[in-house]
């Protein structure tokens, strides 16, 4: 039986795109399944009182720069080059989230999520620009105006609050975060794990 790898995702987090890539690597090498959730951080935080690690470690002697060290080990490890951190980062991802949440199928989930991951995340799209998003959606092939306007409807906002707190009642604290049934893990530094689980190791 084909197993099923569930990404709890939000363009927020920047280890959300370390993971991306890789992960999806490792799916089509054990040929899992992948599916998107989209959430909202930022509302995660606030129902586990978790917070971003440069906050949460800021007065640990040496732990923010041993991540920056383990962070940017990570990137030369699979050539992200074009990553950059955006000049108004943190940033507010409703919009973006939104957007995932009112993709017509889990195709076009995914294939938005390769679209706007780049243009966050290595050219710094304003997220809250709706203009700007909707011009990165239209060069990218997708209906900006079907989208942007599904945003803005109740069910799609209430579907996303639906994804962060049945994603925080799993157990979700943050980004990245991947569940192959009932099963958890979190972090880009698990996904050698989650390979193995995939070709029949244990979790």
């Amino acid at each position: 039986m084909t197993k099923t790898v569930e990404y709890i995702f939000d363009f927020a987090g920047p280890n959300g795109y370390l993971a991306w890539y890789p992960l999806k690597e490792i799916v089509e090498r054990t040929g899992a399944k992948l599916v998107v959730t989209p959430v909202l951080l930022g509302g995660m935080h606030k129902l586990t009182g978790n917070s971003p690690p440069m906050m949460r470690d800021a007065d640990v002697k040496g732990k923010v720069a041993y991540a920056s060290l383990e962070f940017n080990r990570f990137l030369d490890r699979h050539g992200m080059t074009r990553f950059t951190i955006p000049k108004a980062f943190p940033f507010n991802s409703i919009l973006l989230q939104r957007v995932l949440v009112a993709a017509a199928d889990e195709e076009e989930r995914q294939a938005l999520v390769d679209a706007l991951l780049p243009a966050v995340w290595e050219r710094g799209l304003n997220c809250g620009d709706v203009d700007a998003v909707a011009a990165e959606l239209a060069a990218a092939g997708f209906d900006a105006q079907r989208l942007l306007e599904a945003t803005q409807g109740p069910e799609v906002k209430q579907r996303l609050i639906d994804n962060t707190e049945g994603a925080v009642a799993r157990g979700t604290f943050g980004i990245p975060t991947y569940f192959v049934g009932e099963e958890m893990w979190f972090g880009k530094e698990r996904l050698a794990q989650i390979e193995e689980y995939l070709g029949g190791g244990k979790p």
